[in-house]
């Protein structure tokens, strides 16, 4: 099969990996790629959101199947562009349909949703320029901490918790003031919970589904959880709180009404659901769900998969994932992500990397590139995360040691990291 992957990040890079590993896989494509998805296949200059460009190229290089990593092109609809054609309507793009992508691409689409099909999930309200003084009205009552959240798309920026009225009240008025452009023309408002979070991962054909490995990642900047929020520092999986007892729970209470949900209200979804949890006491709740695999997840999700990719999303395709099963590598995976001095505010881009070049990593290391790129035979730094150095152990302890046994062997100007990801389980 020739496989086109659409994006750029760690999270391509390591699905790259995994999709290069398979004998299904002839060749592949990823768009546009990075320094680090060179290995696994040919980077093509290739926009992900220019559909009409990805179709030609799929309908000239005979390509079989899509892949689509990052979430703007789903929500954006490419799964319905392609349906459309006649001369891509054949090929499968794994991701959902437009309509399914609103779980993602609408919070106040996916609180609907887990409404209408009894899934647990924090109380909410939505508003907009039209309630704007029922909005203001609302948060002046409000208990403290509350959670807002821009409806839309908001580069991962779109999340604030405020911990007074007075803040809470002043981000209000500058999200629906255009904050975040379109993305916050509506604004949820939400009660915060109390708890301690995981992703969970579902592969579903639109009936079928099988859950990967789970995993926790570590939004913050700062060690011990302070600081700016990021798109992820690091992740680890298994998740140790995520016994038999509440993945029960989560099987029953969120996974299955989440995918009979969304075949009752007949959409079209083969694809990944990104479920974000929070355990509350020994509760789930659903905090978030995104139509794609998260980033640094699947950078221990994907070598913790001990399945050929290729063959589960020939399935997912078929809409045939109940003739498959799950196999896990049991070893604990941790990453660590290496990130730009400044991130996640601004930061400079071209500074040469050394080292990663040179290693040869041991048996149980892994290094997934995410904003890096081939600059006159040099790599070099393109993006806020740079590297994620994932390895394998017995113990997050373990694990967490051999990346930062990797990582102090790669230098460039201003690299930071935290050394402390998994620091609760350890």
């Amino acid at each position: 099969m020739k496989i086109l992957l659409l994006g750029s990040g760690g999270r391509e890079n390591a699905m790259a990996w995994k999709l290069a590993q398979s004998p299904l896989c002839s060749t592949l494509y990823i768009a546009p790629g990075n320094a680090g998805t060179s290995a696994c296949g040919t980077n093509i200059d290739l926009s992900p959101l220019d559909f009409g460009s990805v179709g030609a190229f799929c309908t000239k290089e005979g390509v079989d199947m899509v892949v689509v990593g990052p979430e703007e092109p789903l929500v954006k609809g490419i799964v319905d562009f392609f349906a459309a054609d006649s001369a891509l309507a054949g090929i499968p793009v794994i991701g959902p349909s437009g309509s399914g992508a609103r779980l993602e691409g609408s919070k106040a689409f996916s609180k609907k949703f887990m409404e209408r099909h009894n899934i647990p999930t924090a109380a909410y309200r939505e508003f907009n320029k039209d309630n704007y003084q029922d909005g203001l009205a609302y948060l002046k009552q409000h208990t403290l901490p509350i959670v807002l959240k821009a409806d839309g798309l908001a580069a991962g920026k779109g999340v604030v918790i405020c911990q007074d009225t007075s803040e809470a009240l002043a981000e209000f008025e500058e999200m629906l003031g255009g904050k975040f452009g379109e993305a916050g023309s509506k604004v949820v408002v939400e009660q915060f919970l109390t708890g301690i979070e995981l992703s969970v991962f579902v592969l579903t054909d639109g009936k079928n589904f099988l859950v990967l490995p789970e995993a926790k990642d570590y939004k913050r900047i700062g060690e011990g959880d302070t600081g700016l929020n990021t798109g992820g520092m690091g992740a680890v999986s298994p998740v140790p709180f995520a016994d038999k007892t509440f993945m029960d729970k989560v099987h029953s209470r969120i996974i299955v009404p989440t995918v009979n949900g969304l075949a009752a209200e007949k959409i079209d979804y083969r694809g990944f659901i990104f479920i974000g949890l929070i355990k509350v006491g020994e509760e789930p709740y659903v905090i978030e769900y995104n139509c794609r695999m998260g980033d640094p997840e699947t950078e221990v999700v994907m070598p913790r998969l001990k399945n050929d990719l290729v063959d589960l999303l020939v399935a997912t395709a078929a809409g045939k994932l109940d003739t498959k099963n799950i196999e896990q590598d049991e070893r604990t995976a941790c990453t660590i992500v290496a990130v730009s001095g400044g991130y996640p505010g601004t930061y400079a881009k071209g500074i040469p990397i050394t080292g990663v070049l040179d290693i040869c990593p041991q048996p149980q290391t892994l290094i997934f590139h995410a904003g890096t790129k081939e600059q006159d035979g040099a790599v070099v730094t393109s993006g806020g995360r740079v590297l994620c150095v994932t390895s394998y152990g017995q113990t997050i302890g373990e694990a967490v040691s051999e990346s930062r046994r990797v990582l102090e062997m790669i230098r460039y100007d201003g690299m930071y990291y935290r050394r402390d990801i998994g620091y609760e389980f350890r």
